[in-house]
């Protein structure tokens, strides 16, 4: 009897809870895209978008991920969510790893798992019967008329993924969350002098670094500062150092691969550089690492911003 009571009172809930409708359509990078029915052996590419859908709980409608082990090494919560799910690729995937997983979708990106003209692309793929949903921030790499980058290069993709799998509510919570806590971090930063930053991912000849189109952009604007090259109309992609050293940095983000000595070598590197020795960040030593996922659009944005802000503005931050 009180199982047959709990039914009663769970069926009405049941009944509140509307079902997910398709077909359903989302904008990605000036396309339209309409799904019939939530992917089911989707191929994700790449430690960021791996994120944005483990955050989603999508390892049961995936046949694997690719791009990881290539170029990083993984958390242990990074290991735990993708569990037995297998690297079908360790950089970027060709046509025939897609075909033999049996890929029905591929989430990757202009220089995140696919070049232009190449051999996979959102063109190749649909001619194999694969959909394309490609990273947003990606597409200023192949579109210069994009936004400057901001937080909704993040909101929007795993919004978007939310309605591709048929998990829009749950999608809309996650965001809900993102967006209080980066709201957090900009009531702590109102009135205060922006630091100026800069990222610096690699090279020795021309620094590797973010602009105006990257997602650093926006990390470092909504932590209270300011990227020295965020006017550079480009995404990711390389400068010199004397423009670099000219807009004298206060502060720098390194970015820790954790192989070949990490961002410890990168500042050492700087330390040592006739132009960037004499900036005011190096001087200083004022510096965070943060490590590759955090400063590509996903889920460790987030964290990536309030470890930024505390970094920036210590005496502000020093409570929370």
């Amino acid at each position: 009897m009180r199982v047959l009571h709990l039914f009663a009172l769970l069926a009405p809930l049941a009944h509140a809870v509307p079902a997910i409708a398709f077909p359903v359509t989302v904008e990605n990078c000036g396309r339209t895209l309409t799904f019939d029915k939530a992917p089911s052996r989707a191929v994700i590419h790449d430690l960021n978008m791996s994120e944005m859908a483990f955050a989603l709980g999508l390892q049961p409608h995936m046949a694997g991920v690719t791009g990881v082990t290539g170029w990083y090494k993984t958390t242990p919560a990074f290991d735990a969510a993708k569990g037995a799910l297998p690297e079908l690729a360790p950089k970027y995937p060709g046509m025939e790893t897609l075909i033999a997983a049996d890929a029905d979708f591929f989430l990757a990106g202009w220089y995140y798992g696919m070049k232009p003209g190449g051999e996979v692309t959102p063109d190749t793929l649909a001619a194999k019967g694969i959909e394309t949903y490609v990273l947003t921030e990606s597409c200023a790499q192949v579109d210069k008329a994009r936004p400057r980058a901001s937080m909704d290069l993040l909101y929007t993709d795993e919004l978007a993924l939310g309605t591709i799998f048929g998990k829009s509510s749950e999608a809309k919570a996650l965001v809900e969350g993102w967006k209080a806590r980066v709201a957090s971090v900009a009531k702590a930063m109102k009135g205060k002098a922006p630091v100026s930053v800069f990222l610096y991912d690699s090279g020795e000849d021309k620094p590797f670094t973010a602009g105006k189109f990257a997602m650093p952009t926006a990390l470092i604007e909504a932590a209270g500062g300011t990227n020295v090259l965020g006017d550079m109309e480009m995404s990711w992609g390389t400068t010199s150092w004397e423009d670099v050293a000219v807009r004298n940095p206060q502060f720098l983000v390194l970015l820790d691969y954790q192989d070949g000595g990490g961002y410890n070598k990168l500042l050492d590197f700087l330390k040592h550089h006739p132009a960037m020795k004499d900036t005011d960040a190096v001087k200083n030593e004022r510096f965070l690492p943060l490590r590759y996922e955090q400063i590509t659009p996903g889920p460790a944005n987030i964290e990536a911003i309030e470890a930024l802000a505390k970094a920036l503005h210590p005496a502000d931050l020093a409570a929370q």
